[in-house]
């Protein structure tokens, strides 16, 4: 059975870059375009929607706006040119947040995300001992790294460099943004522009920082009252 895509964005280059995307995987297909949020709450009432393709700033209503109106929303994909809606779009249980233009790459491993989302819990079975790791793309190679052996991420102009245990690093031309997204679901906080931490490793924080044994990572001003939300629910 495919999967029942609704795209909803007010600019039509956007749609029909999407549509393209959808029309590349035989598992996906549209079943409606929207260029407001308007008409897409007409749709949603009449068509079926597994997975809904959102754009933020659009006239009459935003697109994050438009999602707290709805009551049983469909899976939500939020597609923007702008980055500072990735904080507030974090508190609402979406899938993913696709930057424009979007390429083929990310918008497939958001679709991914989805799909592994969305598996019956009994699908597959997980042991204690199953190593989680995600794959962090660097030129033609995608390095496999654990997820509880980073300590933190650090952003340096168009480049991450991953801190893991054992004095081991990893450097890799990758969006601090698109690196945040996809750990979204583990462990991890963006405490500020150029810094992720994984919440496991934390040993101290203050006001100012926090602490990953003798390593400070400071927190940005805008972050703060979010990180702190976070840190003191444990």
């Amino acid at each position: 059975m495919k999967i029942k895509c609704l795209l909803v964005d007010d600019e039509p280059l956007a749609i029909s870059l999407m549509q393209n995307h959808i029309s590349k995987l035989d598992y996906l297909e549209v079943v409606g375009t929207c260029s407001n949020a308007l008409k897409a709450a007409e749709l949603l009432r009449t068509t079926a929607v597994d997975l809904m393709f959102l754009d933020i700033k659009m006239p009459q209503i935003t697109g994050i706006d438009f999602l707290k109106t709805l009551r049983n929303p469909p899976a939500i994909i939020f597609t923007t040119a702008y980055r500072e809606y990735a904080l507030e779009s974090y508190d609402l249980d979406i899938v993913d947040y696709l930057l424009k233009p979007v390429t083929f790459e990310r918008f497939f491993r958001a679709t991914d995300r989805y799909l592994r989302m969305s598996a019956p819990i009994n699908s597959k079975i997980i042991t204690p001992a199953e190593e989680d790791f995600i794959f962090i793309k660097n030129g033609p190679k995608f390095n496999k790294v654990n997820i509880d052996s980073i300590l933190y991420i650090e952003s340096v102009k168009d480049y991450i460099i991953v801190y893991q245990k054992e004095g081991i690093k990893l450097n890799a031309k990758y969006k601090i943004s698109d690196i945040e997204i996809e750990l979204q679901d583990k462990s991890f906080l963006r405490i500020h522009r150029s810094f992720i931490v994984n919440l496991k490793n934390i040993t101290a924080f203050t006001a100012y920082d926090v602490e990953i044994g003798n390593i400070e990572i400071p927190i940005g001003a805008s972050y703060k009252e979010y990180v702190f939300k976070m840190l003191k629910k444990g």
